[in-house]
């Protein structure tokens, strides 16, 4: 039975994964704190990421660039001016909307997107759209909105200098092109890629994490040499598409979409999103685009300073081109436990929650189970702090010993280690399957190898 989105926000805050952020309190609109099963799986994602685009890839290396930066670097990057939603408020109910998205959801053939705040208005008014709150008619008229968090920086309120909080972490990678490439001795072709925090001021965020104002990013930019890049950009749809394999989504979820012509951001030539099937539909989880050399000609042009790049073998001087590959983790952690819930019918008409993730993926990778916490529970502890040096492992101790299988199988857990009577006499112990139920029997030693085996990505 597959999971929908009421029943997955209850799950994740039932088995830890995911919490109301502030909720004692009554709760803050919008944010959430992840619970220790929901920071594993994040930090899990992030380093499997690394680990294949960063780690495993010889010509990319990383950055972790500062939130804060200079104002300038977002006047230059076009958000001070451009960073920006359409909106307007119903007269009736005082609620704020997008109008892009309203005349998108009224008529989804028009791209919106590339509608001026004139010919919203007059859409608004010549359709009568409705208000989604409360069915009005009347609204007012649309204006820009910036979506970056506005703060400032100083010990003295009159004297603090206005900063934003970074609205995507692309900046701080363009930023430190010269530095990284001059300290690494890196050659075009190369990529550099950071995992960090975001922040959007989204007057429509929803659907649980999808849409957050503060989110985090698993951000790859990608120098080539100009007229190599549509080459490089189909490299990188591909890896991008096989990852979300990897990790156990299923391409019947999948679909790449391609961006028209007439679609492309003014600096891109061009644009894919890999979409997810989620509950309400397809929607973007992952964007590749070929940014061409928009981002470094404003920061040279901006700062007098020269970011061109020598190349040593043609004797040349250009800016790069750069692709960028661009994911949230929210929005992959969403699609993960989307794909990977299950609720199975047994042969002895039990029902069992099983959480398919993928074993590199799960928040823990074992757990001991003593078959009798007086007669096993002293060896099932021992042998959990031997195994968790090595491995995430938890250990459980309370209720039968098929309730504690089933409480695995349901937070993902894809080993189950059974101390019992046989494991003080010869030191071996009961080794159970997440997916197939199935048992053997190890030492300790093949114990650990198989698992960690079973857990490469």
């Amino acid at each position: 039975m597959k999971i929908n989105l009421e029943q997955l926000v209850a799950y994740a805050k039932n088995h830890g994964f995911v919490f109301q952020g502030s909720e004692l309190y009554g709760g803050l609109a919008n944010t959430w704190d992840y619970g220790p099963l929901g920071a594993a799986l994040k930090n899990n994602i992030k380093q499997l990421w690394w680990q294949r685009f960063i780690q495993e890839n010889p010509h990319n290396v990383g950055l972790d660039s500062s939130i804060l930066m200079n104002p300038a670097v977002w006047k230059a990057s076009g958000h001070i001016d451009s960073f920006n939603d359409p909106l307007s408020d119903c007269k009736q109910c005082r609620t704020r909307h997008r109008v892009d998205h309203l005349v998108t959801k009224h008529d989804p053939t028009i791209d919106a997107d590339g509608m001026s705040l004139e010919a919203l208005d007059d859409y608004v008014r010549t359709h009568r759209l409705k208000c989604p709150n409360c069915g009005g008619h009347d609204f007012t008229p649309t204006r820009q909105f910036n979506l970056m968090f506005k703060t400032s920086q100083g010990v003295i309120d009159e004297a603090a200098q206005a900063i934003y909080l970074r609205p995507e972490t692309a900046q701080g990678i363009f930023l430190n092109f010269k530095n990284i490439q001059r300290a690494m001795r890196l050659k075009i072709p190369f990529g550099i890629g950071q995992i960090g925090k975001s922040f959007r001021n989204e007057i429509t965020p929803g659907n649980f994490i999808f849409r957050t104002r503060e989110f985090e990013q698993m951000e790859l930019e990608f120098f080539c040499q100009p007229g190599e890049e549509i080459g490089w950009f189909e490299t990188y749809k591909k890896d991008s598409y096989q990852f979300l394999l990897d990790l156990g989504l299923a391409a019947d979820n999948l679909h790449m979409r391609d961006h028209a012509e007439e679609q492309l951001s003014h600096y891109s030539n061009a644009t894919t999103d890999i979409d997810y099937r989620y509950p309400w539909g397809f929607d973007e989880l992952w964007g590749i685009a070929s940014r061409t050399d928009y981002d470094l000609r404003q920061h040279q042009t901006h700062s007098k300073e020269s970011l061109e790049y020598f190349d040593p073998e043609s004797s040349e001087k250009y800016l790069p081109y750069v692709i960028e590959p661009s994911l949230g983790v929210e929005r992959l952690f969403l699609a993960l436990l989307f794909e990977a819930y299950q609720e199975e019918t047994l042969d002895n008409g039990e029902t069992r929650i099983h959480l398919a993730l993928h074993p590199a993926l799960a928040p823990y990778k074992v757990a001991i189970l003593p078959l009798m916490k007086k007669k096993h529970g002293e060896q099932a502890v021992a042998l959990h702090a031997r195994l968790a040096k090595y491995l995430p492992a938890v250990y459980d101790e309370t209720g039968n010993i098929g309730k504690r299988y089933r409480r695995q199988d349901a937070i993902g857990t894809p080993f189950a280690v059974t101390v019992d009577h046989q494991s003080q006499e010869d030191g071996t112990y009961t080794l159970r399957d997440r997916n197939t139920m199935t048992q053997i029997r190890l030492d300790e030693a093949a114990l650990l190898q198989y698992i960690k085996e079973q857990c490469v990505f």
